[in-house]
């Protein structure tokens, strides 16, 4: 996942121009993860609250990183394929 911002500045004291960067996220706030597992805040919330979904806690935010939003995923299939 990934946030795009436009930024303006002056180059030379001339007239501003317009760049677009991308900012590559180190991690995921919960309504983030939810949006990529395609489920909804409070299921994500609860998914989190019970350790499903690791998590670190980040002032009063919790955070948690690609690679625990990735185990999530494979655990879950493991399971639906053991079923």
């Amino acid at each position: 996942m990934h946030r795009t911002r436009s930024i303006r500045r002056l180059i030379n004291g001339k007239d501003p121009i317009t760049m677009s960067v991308t900012m590559h996220l180190k991690w995921y706030s919960t309504s983030e993860a939810a949006e990529l597992l395609g489920y909804g805040l409070t299921k994500t919330k609860h998914l989190v609250l019970s350790g499903e979904i690791r998590s670190v806690k980040d002032g009063g935010h919790r955070k948690i990183l690609p690679e625990w939003v990735d185990e999530y995923i494979r655990r879950k299939v493991a399971e639906d394929e053991a079923a």
